[in-house]
C-alpha cells in the first residue's frame, strides 16, 4: 500500500517536461512552468499543488492518505499526501492532476 520516497519521485518526474530542483528542506518536482508538487526530505509526505477543487476530492476519497497542507496554501489548494497511507494507482493519479495544472500553457496567437 505505502509508496516509497524514490517511487514517488520516480513516478513525478516520468510526466512530461518534469524535473527536479532543491526547495528548502523539500525537493521541488516542476514543469517547465512552475512546481507541482514537493517531496519531504525525510520522504514521509509529498506536497501537491492542486487547486481547492481537486484538494477537496482528494481529501474526500482518501482522508487517510489526503490532508490541506496548514494555512494559507492549504487554503488555495495545496494537499500533504502522507506516502506510508497512499497507494501507487492514487498517487500516480494525484501527480497527473497536480502536473496538468502547472502545465505550460498553449501560446496564443498574437492580435494584429
Amino acid at each position: 500500500m505505502a509508496v516509497t520516497p524514490a517511487r514517488a519521485k520516480e513516478l513525478a518526474l516520468s510526466l512530461e517536461g518534469a524535473s527536479e530542483r532543491p526547495h528548502f528542506e523539500r525537493t521541488a518536482l516542476r514543469t517547465p512552468r512552475k512546481t507541482f508538487a514537493t517531496l519531504a526530505g525525510d520522504g514521509a509526505d509529498i506536497n501537491l499543488m492542486f487547486d481547492p477543487d481537486l484538494r477537496d476530492l482528494y481529501c474526500e476519497q482518501a482522508p487517510v492518505a489526503f490532508s490541506p497542507v496548514p494555512g494559507g496554501w492549504g487554503r488555495m489548494g495545496a494537499t500533504r499526501c502522507d506516502l506510508a497511507a497512499v497507494d501507487e494507482a492514487t498517487l500516480a493519479s494525484a501527480l497527473k492532476a497536480a502536473h496538468a495544472l502547472a502545465a505550460p500553457r498553449p501560446k496564443r496567437p498574437r492580435k494584429r
